[in-house]
């Protein structure tokens, strides 16, 4: 370490903790703002390491990408476990300064909506959440365009000789994905010689481990919001629960899902 560097100022410890700024005097809004700043630190490693699981993916070099993939559902199971902290707050609590946050929104979060675009969910709906031309709406629009991580998946599971149809990685710009009876086809054989294909079977897993992850922590969303809202509609005009419920069907590798049925 630098001479005259310290654990604060490598951390840059004062900018951080300086960042959280409660507009009440209610207890629990501290609370509430740590854990979603929190969050979005999380997402931003997230992110990160599904940028250079794809690099390597793009590479044809499977085997390195798994490390990143493994870290990414490390950090989804912790985040996860943040909303037990979360569900320590009363609705009474809660209550006390919801007002304030007026039509703020989850929804709104651009980082959360970059890792879905990258795990393969797209869906242009929450670009109008984020202004034109701001940093939020260029990293949205950037994650909407380029490949996904199950993009890039299944350009090398076709470049192993499988009969997975170019227009499942080659989509037009943005466009979600359509789950194919030929990739299943495909991932159905992967499956089926694991020894022969065991790079493409590894990977495949560690795909389905964020999956499960992702819905993981979206199911323990759905009862923290009811535990401490109820029904209620969400701050920004949201169905609340009702909407959340809803993402609890989203899969971003949908054959790797399906194909165990027909093994």
């Amino acid at each position: 370490m630098s001479k005259g560097v310290t654990y604060g100022s490598y951390l840059r410890l004062p900018e951080l903790l300086a960042a959280q700024t409660p507009q009440t005097g209610e207890h629990d809004e501290l609370l509430f703002v740590i854990l979603h700043q929190t969050m979005e630190l999380w997402m931003k490693q997230a992110i990160h390491e599904i940028g250079a699981a794809q690099r390597e993916v793009q590479s044809g070099n499977l085997v390195p990408a798994y490390k990143h993939l493994a870290r990414v559902s490390r950090i989804q199971a912790v985040m996860t476990q943040a909303w037990d902290i979360l569900a320590t707050m009363t609705p009474a609590d809660y209550l006390s300064f919801r007002n304030l946050l007026g039509t703020s929104s989850g929804f709104q979060s651009a980082q959360f909506r970059v890792l879905e675009y990258k795990l393969g969910i797209k869906d242009p709906s929450f670009l109008k959440f984020h202004e034109d031309g701001g940093a939020d709406r260029k990293m949205l629009d950037e994650a909407l365009s380029a490949p996904s991580l199950y993009d890039d998946v299944l350009r090398q599971l076709a470049g192993a000789g499988f009969n997975v149809p170019a227009s499942s990685y080659n989509r037009a710009s943005g466009a979600p994905y359509e789950p194919s009876d030929a990739v299943e086809t495909a991932w159905l054989a992967v499956y089926r010689d694991t020894t022969k294909y065991w790079a493409l079977y590894q990977l495949a897993e560690k795909l389905i481990d964020l999956d499960d992850a992702l819905l993981t922590w979206r199911h323990k969303h759905v009862l923290t919001v009811e535990r401490i809202i109820g029904r209620k509609r969400g701050t920004g005009g949201t169905e609340g629960v009702g909407y959340l419920q809803q993402t609890l069907t989203r899969r971003a590798f949908p054959e790797i899902w399906s194909l165990r049925t027909k093994l």
